[in-house]
């Protein structure tokens, strides 16, 4: 998948389409809150593309406004990166630097990576926003994304199958959906999440998932450098536990 395909994927309607370039100075004044940042902006991108602008009166889907957040719009971004730059502080400063949820898309080379953030009102500062939660995020050209995977989940991004509600709610179905692909590397199934409840519980049994891989190959290499054999045994039942644990997060999947 390259980022034409993924735009191709979401069958936007054309009045939705904007197909505009974004000067990277405004990325700077709004998203670069040190020096360094300022930096990666203007070193690591190459390219940002405005693409498409989704809100009430070009895709007919209600805004959402609350005390917690406002969904006025919802931006469909495409930025092109210079080699070696720093993909994920990046992405993170072009989600921080627009007041509007992005469906953002980083190229690298051959590396496509899709991520969204829901954003919320700032408690410090009236008019702003801020993210709420972590990005979520995946890299969608790799070799540990079977192609039928990759296949399931481009059918599923189209602005057809999200929640018609309200703009919350169909960006959240793009969060599920990107889900949904992650969770399939690991079980080997792509099914979106039926409910908000079951997305929450998915996301945070892949974080449980990474995080036990890695105890896992921690253990496994300190298992096998030990020659003292209560310290093995040890080991081994600490490398069990762990196991017993990814085994349940897995089943949470």
């Amino acid at each position: 998948m390259n980022t034409a395909a993924v735009i191709a994927a979401l069958e936007l309607p054309a009045g939705a389409r904007v197909d505009r370039r974004v000067p990277k100075t405004l990325l700077v004044e709004h998203g670069a809150p040190t020096a360094a940042d300022k930096r990666r902006i203007n070193e690591g991108i190459e390219e940002v593309h405005w693409v498409a602008t989704l809100k009430p009166t070009t895709i007919g889907v209600p805004a959402l406004r609350d005390d917690v957040r406002e969904y006025l719009e919802i931006a469909v971004l495409s930025v092109a990166l210079r080699a070696e730059a720093k993909t994920e502080r990046l992405a993170e400063l072009i989600h921080r630097a627009v007041p509007y949820p992005v469906f953002l898309l980083v190229a690298e080379g051959a590396r496509l990576t899709l991520s969204l953030a829901h954003k919320r009102r700032s408690q410090g500062e009236a008019a702003a926003t801020v993210l709420d939660g972590e990005l979520v995020a995946a890299t969608l050209l790799t070799a540990s994304a079977p192609d039928g995977h990759q296949s399931s989940f481009r059918q599923a991004l189209s602005l057809a199958h999200q929640p018609r509600v309200d703009l919350y709610l169909l960006y959240q179905g793009w969060i599920d959906t990107l889900l949904a692909l992650l969770a399939a590397r690991v079980t080997g199934h792509f099914v979106v999440p039926a409910s908000p409840d079951q997305a929450a519980t998915r996301r945070e049994a892949l974080r449980d998932c990474a995080r036990l891989d890695t105890e896992i190959a921690r253990l496994r290499a300190v298992a096998a450098k030990e020659k003292q054999v209560p310290k093995q045994v040890a080991l081994n039942l600490e490398l069990k536990r762990a196991e017993a644990a990814r085994a349940a997060a897995l089943a949470r999947l």
